[in-house]
């Protein structure tokens, strides 16, 4: 890239990422956690790329922060079209943002497919060392007590419509 390109380039990539243009004049020691995550993103989206590799990108994060990167990195596959493959151990943070999830297990591809199949089997996920997200496990307790819900909801906002239309029914 030439010097235009490249000028260019980090203006898009800062702008992308939420960052003021004063950021370029502070010491990585100034900038908080999600500030640092998101500059270094911004110093590989300002190449182009067609992919984004991000492992765990908020751990170690506030809750603000962590919403703060989720919302960009949704924005960033939105608005760009850049396939993002985000390694997590979060299965909270998978089920909410996935659309196709690949389990690995010792080096090889254990489970693929979509968010809801992988997480239905809680078994063989548990086998493996590792779970569905946590709101799975109680929506199956609550299946005896409120039936007619559907058990296989993955996040908390769905969570949530679940039990509206389980109490707007019972109400009617």
């Amino acid at each position: 890239m030439n010097a235009e390109e490249i000028e260019a380039g980090i203006n898009t990539a800062i702008e992308a990422v939420g960052l003021d243009r004063d950021v370029l004049e502070k010491s990585p020691f100034e900038l908080s956690g999600g500030q640092k995550r998101r500059a270094a993103i911004a110093g590989v989206i300002a190449m182009n790329p067609g992919i984004l590799v991000l492992d765990e990108p908020t751990a170690g994060l506030d809750p603000r922060g962590r919403d703060e990167i989720f919302r960009f990195i949704l924005k960033l596959h939105k608005e760009r079209g850049i396939t993002i493959i985000l390694v997590s151990h979060s299965m909270e943070d998978v089920a909410r943002l996935a659309s196709r999830v690949i389990v690995m297990n010792k080096g090889s591809i254990d489970m693929d497919g979509r968010v809801k199949d992988i997480f239905k089997n809680i078994e063989r996920l548990e086998k493996i060392g590792l779970s569905s997200p946590q709101i799975a496990y109680l929506m199956k307790k609550l299946k005896p007590e409120l039936p007619g819900i559907d058990e296989d909801v993955f996040t908390i906002n769905e969570a949530k419509q679940e039990i509206l239309k389980f109490l707007k029914r019972k109400s009617l």
